[in-house]
């Protein structure tokens, strides 16, 4: 039986060939984002847990089309729509190298995704959310300086305060993509470890051909920082691990309906101004 979403052009590969329902509804670790090597970037933690795990499986869903992606070099001269399929299916190939147990893409342009509220892509959302019923679920943080993954932050959002409390994911993280997390307080950020296969990140993002020789060598960045977080953590102390990413805990934004997103958000900012602040009082 099939799995099918309102856009058109949605997409559903499912790279061991399991019944598309049954591979929904194994998902443990879930990633949502916006564009496609977003998940490899954002959800790494989520893919490295499921990875030639026997009960732990990786879900990866792409909101938009990837018809506005950047193009330089073999694909200067590529269209929308031919940069959609090669996109489609660069996505695909790292769904593939991952062993992803499910793969949605679902196909909306940038410019639906950040108009519309309570539209087809929350319900499409909400309809993953609700049969897949992650443990864990990655998303883009709301201070990321894109607005296409702001907006797919805050659709997501919608979803998961549509569903039952008892539905919804135990952990939420908002991940790093466009903006870093490094300036959280050490008591805000969520440090997680992606060093049980350090091997994998540069395949995974080595597939989007399209993006890395326009000259955005996202693999090699995304390595780097990796080790730098880890590095720069603590001053005080010596590594506990060589690969780390930082995240911001979304959960209770989650659980409680009452919870403001622009306080809650705007908090994070606050706790590092008072911090900067006191520590300038404090020699002055």
């Amino acid at each position: 039986m099939t799995v099918t979403f309102r856009h058109p052009k949605h997409d559903v590969f499912i790279p061991d060939q399991t019944d598309p329902w049954t591979a929904l509804r194994r998902v443990t670790h879930l990633g949502i984002v916006s564009h496609q090597d977003d998940l490899e970037i954002a959800a790494y933690h989520g893919i490295t847990e499921c990875f030639h795990s026997e009960d732990q499986w990786f879900g990866g869903v792409v909101v938009t089309d990837g018809g506005g992606s950047p193009r330089k070099g073999d694909y200067a001269s590529h269209t929308d729509e031919e940069m959609r399929q090669v996109r489609l299916l660069e996505q695909r190939k790292a769904a593939y190298v991952g062993e992803y147990g499910f793969m949605a893409q679902l196909g909306y342009p940038s410019d639906e995704i950040k108009k519309q509220s309570d539209g087809p892509v929350v319900e499409d959302l909400k309809f993953i959310l609700e049969h897949a019923q992650p443990g864990t679920l990655y998303l883009h943080n709301p201070c990321d300086r894109h607005d296409t993954h702001v907006a797919t932050f805050l659709r997501c959002l919608e979803a998961l305060r549509a569903l039952p409390r008892e539905l919804r994911p135990q952990k939420v993280y908002g991940c790093e993509v466009w903006r870093k997390l490094d300036w959280l307080l050490t008591g805000d950020k969520v440090m997680l470890r992606v060093d049980k296969h350090p091997h994998l990140l540069r395949p995974l993002l080595g597939v989007f051909d399209s993006q890395i020789s326009g000259g955005k060598r996202y693999d090699l960045a995304e390595e780097g920082l990796r080790h730098a977080n880890a590095t720069y953590f603590d001053s005080h102390t010596t590594d506990k691990t060589s690969l780390l990413t930082f995240a911001m805990d979304l959960t209770p934004l989650v659980h409680d309906d009452s919870l403001d997103v622009d306080d809650f958000t705007l908090g994070f900012v606050r706790r590092l101004e008072q911090d900067v602040a006191q520590r300038l009082k404090k020699f002055r």
